[in-house]
C-alpha cells in the first residue's frame, strides 16, 4: 500500500522502489481537437487486451454505444453535440452562429488516468494494484480478490468490477487463465496501458491504431511540452474553449499520467472539473477518529469510577 500524503508532481513508489529497473515516467497526451471519433483506440484496445464486447445495445446518446469506462471498456470515445463556433472570430464569434451552421462534435477518446498520487492504489487490501516501473498503474488479476474498494476511491469513475452473465451451453473461453462464460468474474479491471506492450519496447495498442495521432505516447514530460505548445497555437488561432486538462502537476491528484487537451469545460465530457484523491483527508480523519475514541474511553472510565463511590 503506498504512503498517505498530500499529492505532488512525483508519484509514491516510483522510481526509486525500483532502482535501476526504474524507466522514465510514460503516459498519453490525447488532443481531443484532432479526434474523429473513429473508436479504432476502443477496438484496438479489445482486440489486444482480449477485453470482452460491451456497448452492443444502443443507447441513444449521440452516436456513442458504450457510453462510459467501465470492466469491458478501458477506452471510451465521447461524443458530444453543440451548437457552439469551432472558432471565435468573424461571423462564427456571433451567440447565435452568425449565418453558418454552428454545429460541432466533441470527440473524445477517454481512458483511466493514471494518476500521480492515486487513491486506489492507497485502498487495495491485497496488494492487486501497483505502480509499475512506467511510473503507470496496473491491477494484477491472479491476485485481485473483488472486494471493489478502489472502485468509489477513484474520483474519475474508471475501476469497475466485471460481472459476466452465466453461460450454461456456451462452451467457455480462457482470458488470463480465467474461463469466462463458466462463472461470473467479480475481479476489477481498467486500462494497463498496455504494460506488457511497454516491456516489449512498442507503444500502446490504442495509440498505434489512431489515425489521426489524437491519442499521443511517450515520456510524460515530453508530451506536457507538446501539450503546451499545441495548446499556445490553437489559442492563437481563436480555438473555442481550448484548454488542458490534467497536465498540472499541483492539481489535486498531482497531475495525470494520461491527460487531455479540451474544446470546452471537462464536465461537457463528463469529466470532473478538480478532481482531488480521495484519500487525502484519511490521516487528519483517523486522528480525528482516534480523539474521539479517546474521549470516549475516558468518558466511560470516569462514569465507572463516580458510580463505584
Amino acid at each position: 500500500m503506498s504512503t498517505l500524503a498530500e499529492p505532488t508532481g512525483q508519484p509514491a513508489a516510483w522510481p526509486d522502489t525500483y532502482g535501476e529497473e526504474a524507466k522514465e515516467r510514460m503516459g498519453f497526451f490525447t488532443d481531443t481537437s484532432v479526434c474523429i471519433g473513429c473508436k479504432a483506440c476502443e477496438v484496438a484496445c479489445k482486440e489486444w487486451n482480449l477485453v470482452p464486447d460491451d456497448g452492443m445495445v444502443w443507447t441513444g446518446e449521440s452516436y456513442d454505444n458504450t457510453s462510459e469506462l467501465g470492466a469491458n471498456t478501458w477506452r471510451h470515445v465521447a461524443f458530444v453535440e453543440q451548437n457552439e463556433p469551432l472558432r471565435l472570430d468573424g461571423d462564427f464569434a456571433a451567440a447565435d452562429g452568425g449565418g453558418d451552421d454552428a454545429l460541432r462534435w466533441l470527440m473524445s477518446s477517454d481512458v483511466c488516468k493514471h494518476c500521480t498520487h492515486a487513491a486506489c492504489l492507497d485502498v487495495c487490501p491485497t496488494g492487486s494494484l501497483f505502480r509499475t516501473e512506467y511510473g503507470t498503474v496496473v491491477v494484477q488479476q491472479d491476485i485481485c480478490n473483488g472486494c471493489g474498494y478502489c472502485v468509489p476511491a477513484c474520483p474519475f469513475g474508471v475501476l469497475d468490477r466485471r460481472d459476466l452473465p452465466r453461460h450454461s451451453g456456451d462452451p467457455p473461453v480462457e482470458v488470463f487463465g480465467f474461463q469466462l462464460g463458466k462463472k461470473e468474474d467479480g475481479r476489477v479491471w481498467k486500462c494497463t496501458l498496455c504494460y506488457d506492450r511497454l516491456k516489449g519496447g512498442h507503444e500502446p495498442a490504442c495509440a498505434k491504431a489512431c489515425p489521426t495521432d489524437s491519442i499521443q505516447f511517450g515520456p510524460l514530460d515530453e508530451l506536457r511540452e507538446r501539450a503546451d505548445k499545441r495548446l499556445e497555437k490553437l489559442q492563437s488561432e481563436n480555438w473555442n474553449g481550448a484548454r488542458l486538462y490534467g497536465h498540472d502537476p499541483d492539481d489535486g491528484v498531482g497531475g495525470f499520467g494520461a491527460f487531455f487537451l479540451l474544446l470546452d469545460e471537462p464536465e461537457v465530457y463528463g469529466l470532473p472539473p478538480d478532481p482531488v484523491v480521495a484519500t487525502r483527508n484519511l490521516p487528519a480523519m483517523w486522528a480525528g477518529a482516534a480523539v474521539a475514541a479517546g474521549a470516549l474511553v475516558a468518558g466511560v472510565v470516569a462514569a465507572f469510577a463516580g458510580g463505584s463511590r
